[in-house]
């Protein structure tokens, strides 16, 4: 006979049910689930579980294909169901069923063909962002402040009007993605950031320099966090951090195809009497402005919504749109808290600006890339300085956007596969410590071919934003904060960039030793606000589990019936650290 869901113990409780939909409906088609007919569900993996480091945790034995994948949760308890199931404003509702079930074949397959389908062209149009925001080191490395009698302090300063545009239009794009629906916002977004990246071609001045760089910003702000909500559509909490790796390593490897394209563009000197750098620049905006355009066609609503002029048949078939609908919402109820094209209210903003439990999320955000950021940002200068010529600035270049590429992606699988995401984010910053006392130290007395590994190692510092956002759309948990955090989040890591474009200075170079003593500081910083955050989710979650236990049976359910917590402020939620 099946075990009874432990609904008295917060453990039970799926990483993340925090709805409470009392008044919605289960689809009439759909039967209310019997705890007895329950015995082939697969039990969630605890959250919470404490630390296993052994080499055999690492690495997971493949499942019986045939066998049913479909996890248990709150829609398989006939107490619970009535507070968690979805609503008829619920785009996806029609294809709810507590009932479906599906194999790990069937969800393996359907897992490769929605990353085929939805993300390969998310990433494409990732791709068509990072090379009109990444190509100004590359233009700098073709002479770009020598043609414009501009000094380093005048590049600091570009690099802070591109944050500061993007910073203002971050939280407003995302909430005019959530009212149009990310899969009409985006391609706008591409297009009109295209058009201000290819006026770079015309630029004469310093104050033009400054509004072009100003004004790219502007219009691509929002795009990263309406893209990360978008995909959530269609994945759950433990296969988006795999995914968003996939995301940032298409920003880095976008960098080796510049690269490329640089290389043969910066030949292009005195073409039409202009200089190599113009013709980058506009080369590569009229390679985005042809994705914005295509992105009308290939993007769709929802899972449910994937009709299009290209697919009159749609992307997936009814079983197909079930297993997404059922397994998204199973990991995560709250998913079906807002329609696709429901805009935020004033009132949902405030709730979700205010929410403190993702503030050490946010303070980890805005430390963590700066110890590796001036050097990177650096990276044509230095070399320029270790008297490499731009052909081979652009070639050298390519090595350390490989292997930050690599490293984004390995330190994602194993933060996920080990579950300590604090942990592994004081580990990589364990990574750079000893290289910023190198470069400190030693830097001036070795080879110009050893700065550049120095160098190297620095910038291919494992990065943790992947890892980090899927952790800000965990603790979110319902869908107007998990929207409002990932522009919160992405604030952090504008102001970020910020502060760390203004830490190398001219009157400090070339070794700047005043600069590498304060990211040795900001290094130490963010190994303490990892380990801060990483007692505050286990207190919080302590502190849940001993006043749910507290509780008498006819109390929890009295607290389910009655309760006006939301989201991550339930007692029957589970923090992950």
């Amino acid at each position: 006979m099946a075990s009874e869901p432990k609904v008295h113990d917060i453990d039970a409780v799926n990483e993340g049910p925090t709805l409470n939909t009392k008044d919605n409906i289960v689809d009439s088609t759909s039967e209310v689930p019997d705890a007895k007919a329950n015995d082939d569900l697969v039990e969630p993996e605890d959250s919470d579980q404490g630390f296993d480091w052994t080499w055999k945790s690492l690495f997971k034995k493949p499942a019986d294909l045939d066998a049913i994948a479909t996890k248990r949760s709150v829609f398989d308890d006939p107490n619970l169901i009535q507070y968690y199931a979805p609503g008829p404003e619920y785009e996806n509702f029609k294809r709810f069923d507590p009932s479906e079930r599906w194999t790990h074949r069937e969800e393996r397959s359907l897992r490769r063909k929605i990353d085929l389908r939805i993300l390969l062209w998310v990433l494409i149009m990732f791709f068509a962002l990072n090379i009109d925001r990444g190509n100004l080191g590359l233009a700098v490395a073709g002479n770009l402040l020598k043609d414009l009698k501009l000094s380093t302090n005048d590049y600091n300063n570009a690099q802070n009007m591109y944050r500061v545009g993007f910073i203002i239009a971050e939280l407003p794009s995302q909430l005019i993605g959530k009212k149009l629906g990310p899969d009409r916002w985006l391609p706008v977004q591409i297009i009109i950031w295209s058009l201000c990246a290819g006026g770079q071609f015309f630029m004469q001045s310093r104050a033009g320099f400054f509004a072009c760089r100003f004004f790219v910003g502007l219009f691509m702000g929002g795009f990263i966090p309406d893209s990360i909500l978008y995909i959530s559509y269609y994945y759950t909490s433990t296969e988006m951090p795999l995914r968003l790796s996939l995301f940032w390593f298409t920003d880095y490897m976008s960098g080796v195809v510049a690269s490329f394209i640089a290389y043969g563009v910066l030949h292009m000197d005195n073409v039409a009497g202009r200089e190599g750098w113009r013709w980058l620049f506009l080369i590569e905006a009229l390679i985005s402005i042809v994705i914005g355009f295509l992105s009308f066609f290939f993007l769709v609503p929802g899972p449910t919504q994937t009709k299009t002029l290209l697919a009159p048949k749609g992307y997936f078939t009814e079983r197909e749109e079930k297993i997404i609908t059922n397994k998204v919402l199973r990991d995560d109820p709250s998913k079906s808290s807002m329609h696709n094209r429901q805009a935020i209210t004033p009132k949902m903003l405030w709730q979700s600006l205010s929410d403190y439990d993702l503030w050490p999320i946010y303070v980890i955000g805005i430390l963590f890339e700066i110890p590796s950021s001036p050097p990177k940002g650096y990276v044509p200068l230095t070399l320029k300085h270790l008297h490499f010529d731009p052909f081979q600035i652009t070639l050298l270049n390519i090595p350390i956007t490989v292997a930050i590429a690599i490293n984004l992606l390995w330190v994602t699988a194993l933060t996920e596969r080990v579950g300590q995401i604090a942990i592994m984010g004081i580990l990589t910053q364990l990574w750079v410590l000893p290289l910023l006392i190198i470069e400190l130290t030693s830097v001036s007395k070795i080879s110009a071919w050893a700065q550049y590994a120095v160098t190297l190692l620095i910038v291919a510092q494992p990065s943790m934003q992947a890892a980090q956002v899927g952790w800000c759309s965990r603790i979110s948990n319902t869908v107007r904060t998990r929207a409002v955090s990932a522009c919160l989040y992405n604030i952090m890591i504008q102001l970020s960039g910020i502060a760390s474009s203004n830490i190398y200075r001219e009157d400090d170079k070339p070794l700047y030793r005043r600069g590498n003593k304060q990211l040795i500081a900001i290094n130490v910083a963010c190994i303490a606000a990892n380990a801060v955050a990483k007692i505050y989710y286990t207190y919080r979650n302590k502190s849940n589990r001993a006043k749910w236990t507290a509780m008498t049976k006819s109390e929890q359910q009295e607290y389910l019936d009655t309760t006006k917590d939301q989201g991550n402020k339930r007692l029957d939620f589970v923090f992950t650290s």
